[in-house]
């Protein structure tokens, strides 16, 4: 039996729920534990899996190569940083041409600037190029996701009546002592995501909407 430690699952997220989840915790003291980001919808991420428009890159590095992409869904954007630690992910954005539509395996990552701003971003392990209905199945089922931990978020209420071996309302809890946000948001942005299936935007649409 193998001891390699196992990955962790990538959360389906939409970017307004993404760029929320400033606040990040590890679970026990070892150095080596994963650190993992809070959904403010109450579930722990330590791996994210995102769909969208890539519609800029840039090379940002000083002393090497450092690519900074903005991917974008219909709720918002996703800011995605690869550089010499991430070299596939960094040559796939620096050979690709925007807008393109790509799938996203990575890690949230936190930093705070000097005012005090939680910026948050995606530490890309694998990104692929797609199709339209890849990235249209990808919101479906994220909005699928983001229904059942809204769902979960307001059953939570009542978590202590109802006893939780599994312990999913412990993140429930926990987002709403970090976060003073209103959850019912992130199901309006679900609703608009849908929608705009219905629209049959190319990435060139995407493009020209963040540029507006």
């Amino acid at each position: 039996m193998s001891d390699a430690p196992t990955r962790e699952v990538a959360r389906r997220t939409f970017a307004s729920e993404f760029n929320d989840a400033s606040y990040t915790f590890k679970e026990s003291d070892d150095e080596r534990a994963p650190n993992y980001a809070l959904l403010p919808t109450g579930e722990r991420a330590n791996r994210v899996f995102v769909v969208g428009t890539v519609t800029e890159k840039e090379d940002v590095g000083e002393d090497s190569e450092y690519w900074r992409g903005r991917v974008v869904d219909p709720t918002g954007t996703f800011f995605m940083y690869a550089g010499q630690y991430q070299p596939d992910a960094a040559s796939v954005l620096r050979d690709l041409e925007p807008p393109e539509y790509v799938a996203v395996v990575g890690k949230p990552r936190t930093y705070e600037t000097d005012d005090g701003t939680v910026n948050v971003s995606v530490r890309p392990e694998s990104i692929s190029i797609v199709d339209a209905a890849t990235r249209d199945r990808w919101v479906v089922e994220t909005a699928d996701r983001t229904l059942d931990r809204l769902e979960r978020f307001e059953a939570g209420e009542t978590s202590e009546e109802s006893p939780d071996p599994s312990g999913v309302y412990e993140y429930v809890e926990m987002a709403r002592e970090q976060y003073d946000l209103p959850v019912e948001n992130y199901r309006r942005d679900l609703v608009t995501a849908l929608e705009s299936l219905d629209e049959g935007k190319a990435p060139e649409d995407d493009a020209q909407v963040e540029a507006e």
